[in-house]
């Protein structure tokens, strides 16, 4: 087996760092960066150890935010910056996973793994690339972010222990990654196993968290997710977690490989459920075939932003609590979005950052296009009566509307649940929906530069989310670092009136619809001009 495992494996980790040579970096490199300045800012913010313990009671007191980022095991700038830093264990946990099928089970669903088989290439040696590739781009994030953290002045002990957690979460799923991807011959639904797992052990954890005093604290030791918090970083670190995350590691790829084994090239262990011989009268359109490829994306995405905006809701009121400790902050948080009121600055600021987020769905629904062109499934299709530009406008209606559904479905939930919080729904739930559905003119430019490059530049296709980095990065850092304001307008998301609380300027969302009309159109355009490539 061990001839299985290794035999071309170094090839595919060269084809594999190839194909990511552009996507790779940039989330190595962003998830590094992000939790970078969170020390820093919370020195200047709460200068004195008495207004952060002050800030650490605040946060103790308030079950929706040990739900939402977890316990805080103390005061000092650092236990505070990876008390902040807890959701990057997410974003890792979910490049890693992706990143793992989509080299592993996408590459078979596109019939190119049964090629590379043919050649002198173990039968698991795709696996084997696909997870050392994966392994080393979480270790590269937990070092630079050590390495970052270090040079901000935070002790070295805590740096590293806080840079090998987010690694360690890496790890943990991508190795659960390579698991699903042998139990289902979908990468799709290989992608909704973890996705959904993930969900589980945050689920767990918030659980655990919250109810702690209640007898339910255990429940933190069944997820992965609160075995990295329990590290307590800058707080009397505990190293042994780590023990829990690498036996984890062991278990799970060892089970990959197990069930690589007892599976052909192509197959799943669970066999799919044969659909209908014949489609139905409402699958026999482009619309319905994006709807059944689409769907599934909507779904996850509304009902994950409702979650996150009912926990954002039901955190307001002590964020705003929170702010009133520090001037410095209400400064910082009007920059991000805001402009009256604390409460209407914290929802300003985060629904800024939920339109950053919900900007990755819409490059998504946009990149399916290319996804179907290279797979070969898009030629049988334009070769009968199906035009280009209507079969495109099925799956560009999901990059619209879907963002919309978000959206709403965020700033309702977002509402909803301070409305009831301060007493006045009616007047609230109205004032946080408008703040999340002005986002979207912003959210709109980068998938119109992801059609744009699709029509125009299909290869480069992925610098889309190079350019969706760039705008996170001056979003969330340009203020704190104090760049330019003509660096910060380089964002979309810099424009965006500051709703609830502020005055709406109706230009720049004009402009940030027509330049994305514009980007559309010329991608459009180069899609009906263009050879079909792979």
């Amino acid at each position: 087996m061990n001839k299985d495992i290794w035999t071309g494996a170094g090839s595919l980790i060269r084809l594999f760092l190839r194909k990511d040579r552009l996507i790779l970096p940039v989330w190595v490199i962003v998830l590094a960066l992000l939790p970078l300045g969170y020390g820093s800012s919370i020195a200047e913010l709460y200068p004195s150890e008495e207004m952060r313990a002050r800030f650490v009671g605040t946060i103790a007191s308030n079950p929706a935010m040990a739900a939402f980022y977890g316990p805080v095991f103390g005061s000092s700038v650092g236990a505070l910056a990876a008390w902040r830093s807890s959701l990057n264990l997410i974003f890792v946990a979910l490049a890693s996973a992706l990143t793992v099928i989509r080299h592993t089970r996408t590459d078979e669903e596109a019939g190119r793994r049964e090629l590379l088989g043919a050649t002198a290439v173990g039968h698991h040696a795709g696996l084997t690339a696909a997870l050392i590739v994966v392994f080393s781009a979480d270790l590269a994030v937990g070092l630079l972010m050590a390495a970052g953290l270090i040079g901000t002045g935070l002790p070295a002990a805590g740096s590293l222990a806080l840079g090998l957690s987010m690694a360690a979460a890496g790890w943990v799923f991508a190795a659960a990654a390579g698991v699903a991807a042998q139990l289902s011959e979908g990468a799709g639904t290989a992608r909704s196993m973890t996705v959904t797992a993930l969900g589980l052990v945050f689920a767990l954890r918030a659980v655990g968290d919250v109810g702690e005093s209640g007898g339910m604290g255990w429940l933190t030791w069944l997820s992965p997710i609160g075995w990295m918090q329990r590290v307590r970083p800058y707080a009397d670190e505990r190293w042994w977690p780590f023990a829990l995350a690498l036996g984890a590691v062991a278990v799970l790829t060892a089970t990959a490989y197990r069930l690589s084994a007892r599976r052909d090239i192509g197959a799943g262990i669970v066999p799919p459920r044969p659909g209908p011989a014949a489609a139905g009268p409402g699958f026999r359109s482009p619309l319905a075939l994006a709807w059944r490829l689409q769907r599934g994306a909507l779904y996850g995405w509304s009902a994950g932003f409702a979650a996150l905006g009912l926990a954002l809701g039901g955190v307001a009121k002590s964020a705003a609590d929170g702010l009133a400790e520090s001037p410095q902050l209400i400064d910082i948080l009007e920059k991000l979005g805001g402009s009256s009121g604390l409460a209407d600055t914290y929802f300003a600021a985060t629904m800024n950052i939920l339109a950053l987020a919900v900007s990755a769905y819409a490059i998504q629904a946009v990149l399916r296009l290319r996804t179907e062109e290279t797979e070969g499934r898009a030629e049988p299709l334009l070769a009968t009566s199906v035009g280009r530009l209507r079969w495109a406008a099925g799956h560009l209606l999901f990059a619209l509307a879907g963002p919309a559904a978000a959206l709403a479905a965020g700033g309702l939930a977002a509402g909803l649940a301070y409305g009831l919080s301060a007493g006045d729904v009616g007047r609230e739930l109205p004032r946080v929906l408008a703040g999340a559905l002005v986002q979207l003119p912003a959210v709109y430019v980068p998938a119109g530069i992801a059609l744009l490059l699709f029509g125009l530049l299909p290869r480069l296709a992925a610098l889309s989310w190079a350019m969706l980095a760039a705008f996170l990065l001056l979003g969330q850092l340009g203020a704190l670092l104090g760049l330019p304001d003509w660096a910060l307008d380089l964002s979309p998301f810099t424009h965006i009136p500051r709703l609830p609380g502020g005055d709406v300027s109706f230009p720049p969302l004009l402009w940030m619809l027509l330049l994305s009309a514009a980007l559309a159109a010329a991608g459009l355009s180069g899609w009906r001009r263009r050879d079909l490539r792979p």
